[in-house]
């Protein structure tokens, strides 16, 4: 994979460049603002851009807004959101576009490289990745109409499961049922969120996890 990684902190900065070519990827550019994420992700297009929330000149939000403005200008581009805050107004706006191949983790939270790993390769695939925490943040911000409403209790933590990026397998074993009782469940959630076939399994994955997110 082709990254780019943002992130103010030099040290942190060149311990994801180390941990990242470990494991093959090849980083095309390191950057320390919004701005130079958007030049970055523009001229490199990237397999995956690990960006932090919090970057100059202010530290509060400039990374989220800068992964936006990145995704309007090269549509779809997918980026892993890495901090140690929540920032639920942009990551709303980070997911507005439905494309999927976005990510929310919390730096704190990680505590396996693979599982690190196996969440960017996710999102450079087109897939969504969120830590439990940011899903209950977002999940606060919900709308009245809720067109989740119609899921069962079940379907709503199979759902959330999905969100967090895990496999059916995963989600079996967290639930203590067989991998068969949660195909099941998906296709209810797709039949009900009127995702149908001809989009394909993993388009439909997706677009499930974002209207979660988004509801």
């Amino acid at each position: 994979m082709r990254v780019v990684v943002a992130d103010d902190a030099v040290l942190i900065r060149e311990g994801l460049v180390r941990l990242l070519e470990e494991f093959g990827c090849e980083v095309v550019e390191t950057v320390g603002t919004g701005e130079g994420l958007v030049e970055a992700i523009v001229a490199h297009r990237p397999d995956v851009s690990v960006v932090d929330v919090r970057m100059p000149p202010t530290f509060t939000d400039e990374g989220l807004r800068a992964a936006v403005e990145a995704r309007e200008k090269v549509p779809g581009a997918p980026v892993l959101i890495l901090s140690q805050y929540v920032e639920v107004s942009y990551a709303d706006d980070l997911l507005a576009d439905a494309r999927g191949a976005v990510g929310y983790l919390l730096k704190d939270r990680v505590v396996d490289v693979e599982e690190f790993m196996d969440g960017l390769r996710r999102v450079a695939a087109g897939g969504t990745v969120f830590d439990p925490q940011v899903v209950a943040q977002l999940m606060v911000r919900r709308r009245r109409d809720d067109p989740l409403a119609s899921l069962t209790p079940r379907e709503r933590e199979v759902l959330a499961l999905m969100a967090e990026g895990k496999s059916n397998p995963a989600i079996a074993r967290r639930l203590v049922v067989t991998e068969g009782a949660v195909e099941k469940h998906i296709r209810g959630i797709f039949t009900k969120l009127g995702l149908y076939a001809e989009d394909g399994d993993q388009h439909r994955r997706v677009l499930a996890v974002l209207a979660y997110l988004r509801s």
